[in-house]
């Protein structure tokens, strides 16, 4: 009987077959044995196993619940919301996927919070201002706020990627919700920048053509060292795995690193934390110079 090979990091797709046929061949089932389990058809599940198909929520379930992974990181349901986010833009479960993964995070963001660092009320603040504008339907917000809390337990994983983040000014400017939301998200920019794996700083306006990027990106180093890149226009994310498009790329982010230690630096100092406290959802940027901390 022929076995067909299955490459994990292929695609979110691949993994999810990939870490099914790793399950139940440490329980030694058959796939009849586990279609029967699931009562599913053994040939639809040999169709989700070799990537052939793919997965419902339901049968992701159904998984969690057989193999005892239901509420885990690996669980088989947070794998089907890496490949089908229907709210979400065209190619960006693809890309969470490697998220999840990376060795090393690189993110710069323009207006809004990043996902990784948005608490859940001003990610709910977000949602809800998509919903009146007929963007997306209530449900679809919810799947947006639940899986920006997924996505954020990256952070807490054993070893924790490295995570750079640069955040235009315009982040900390714009209202989102009402002043006790963005209240809560500057603290939460304070506890992410008092993680010893993590780089805040803010490219503040005066930085000028400084800048090298003018809308959000983010840059992914997997463990084996490959490098990808994702960016969103407006209907569409586009992951990048080709290292001649993606090297430029990382060197334009680490000039705008250097960058940024010229104007407004948030690091694990004392004083930059209450500068950051005092920047509130209306308050002014009122100091330009270059902060040093130790």
């Amino acid at each position: 009987m022929n076995r067909k090979e299955l490459n994990p990091e292929s695609s979110p797709q691949a993994a999810f077959g990939a870490r099914l046929r790793e399950l139940r061949e440490a329980q030694g089932w058959t796939q009849q044995v586990m279609a029967d389990k699931v009562t599913y058809a053994s040939s639809h599940m040999s169709a989700v196993e070799t990537g052939r198909k793919l997965p419902t929520l339901r049968l992701s379930r159904r998984l969690d619940r057989i193999f005892g992974t239901s509420g885990m990181e690996e669980s088989f349901e947070r794998k089907w919301r890496e490949m089908k986010q229907g709210s979400l833009l065209e190619g960006f479960p693809q890309f969470i996927g490697y998220e999840g993964r990376a060795a090393e995070v690189r993110l710069y963001e323009v207006g809004v919070m990043p996902g990784l660092l948005q608490t859940q009320a001003y990610a709910e603040a977000l949602a809800q201002s998509a919903v009146k504008r007929g963007a997306i339907s209530p449900e679809q917000a919810d799947e947006r706020v639940s899986l920006i809390a997924e996505r954020q337990t990256v952070l807490q994983r054993q070893p924790p990627p490295l995570v750079f983040v640069v955040l235009d000014e315009g982040c900390l400017r714009r209202p989102i919700g009402s002043p006790k939301v963005m209240d809560a998200q500057l603290a939460r920019l304070v506890e992410f920048a008092d993680l010893h794996n993590t780089v805040l700083q803010v490219a503040t306006f005066d930085m000028g053509v400084r800048r090298p990027f003018n809308l959000p990106i983010t840059l992914l180093t997997m463990p084996d060292r490959s490098l990808m890149s994702y960016a969103e226009s407006a209907q569409q994310g586009h992951l990048e795995r080709e290292s001649t498009s993606v090297l430029p790329l990382l060197t334009a982010y680490h000039q705008l690193q250097g960058a940024t230690r010229e104007s407004l630096q948030l690091s694990k100092c004392r004083k930059t934390k209450e500068k950051v406290l005092h920047f509130g959802s209306v308050s002014k940027i009122r100091s330009r110079a270059p902060m040093r901390c130790w």
